[in-house]
């Protein structure tokens, strides 16, 4: 198996991981609180990132690397799990994830905003349609006005756009599970507390709660970007990264399959249509500083 292929299925690997993340917070937040599923998963994850920090014994980072991994923490450690989490006790996962859907297009965005590139025009249009569908199935779910639930999944896209821009840029110099692992690591000490006050008190949870809070915990915060970052090395961004393109279906799949969601034919149509915009979106040309 050449590099580029392996690079591919790693890709494949990592994609597949993060596409249970919300599946698996709608499971958990049923029995836990969204904001101790949220910030108590970064408390977990940091163990394992620990370990391999301390394995590894690359040193410190820099006080400029310091500085661009709060932004990521910020984003992918903080953002996104707590409003993800909070979204899922009102949402379906596979409502979730058509809203998801558009977060390629705006960690593009986001990167352009960081490093001063210039998307061509086709970029942004693709980037206003692709936003334009999501709010449009926004507004047809909730019956012509946008509620709660998805103004936070649209945050969350926000953060970890921002988060995984920031970490892009900061995995030249450090390597991709480097950049993970500081975030969580910086992250966990300020989280540990709040997560402790919204803790469960009753040990009346049940089973799959916990499991489900594990695997956001340490497969969708930490060992997923492990396949998914040894991927993009070995076949390249470029290539490796079209395959993101297939998690909103691998969220509808596994909301279905394991959830028992129904996905109408609407949802479907719309999750098409906004992996389209990102794929055309991704192609449009980017002029570098």
């Amino acid at each position: 198996m050449t590099g580029e292929a392996k690079g591919m299925w790693l890709g494949l690997l990592g994609v597949a991981a993060f596409s249970l993340t919300l599946p698996a917070t709608r499971v958990a937040v049923a029995s836990l609180s969204p904001l101790f599923v949220g910030m108590g998963r970064v408390v977990v994850a940091a163990l394992p990132a620990a370990i391999y920090l301390l394995l590894n014994r690359r040193g410190w980072p820099s006080r400029k690397q310091f500085k661009s991994l709060v932004v990521v923490a910020l984003g992918v450690a903080f953002g996104f799990p707590v409003l993800s989490a909070l979204a899922m006790r009102e949402v379906d996962a596979s409502h979730a994830g058509i809203m998801l859907g558009v977060l390629p297009l705006a960690t593009a965005a986001a990167g352009a905003a960081f490093s001063g590139e210039r998307p061509s025009a086709g970029f942004w249009a693709m980037a206003l349609l692709g936003s334009l569908l999501v709010v449009a199935f926004s507004l047809k779910e909730g019956g012509g006005s946008v509620n709660w639930a998805d103004m936070a999944l649209l945050a969350a896209v926000a953060s970890a756009a921002i988060g995984y821009a920031e970490g892009t840029r900061l995995t030249r110099s450090l390597g991709g599970v480097q950049v993970i692992s500081w975030a969580v690591v910086i992250a966990a000490p300020v989280l540990l507390i709040p997560a402790g006050v919204f803790a469960p008190v009753s040990v009346a949870v049940p089973l799959e709660a916990w499991l489900a809070f594990l695997y956001v915990s340490l497969v969708s915060q930490f060992l997923g970007f492990i396949p998914w970052y040894r991927g993009l090395a070995l076949g390249g961004i470029a290539r490796v990264g079209q395959t993101q393109l297939l998690q909103p279906f691998f969220t509808l799949a596994a909301a279905a399959l394991f959830l028992s969601e129904s996905v109408d034919a609407l949802a479907l149509v719309i999750a098409v249509l906004v992996c389209l915009t990102v794929a055309v979106g991704r192609k449009m040309r980017v002029a570098t500083p």
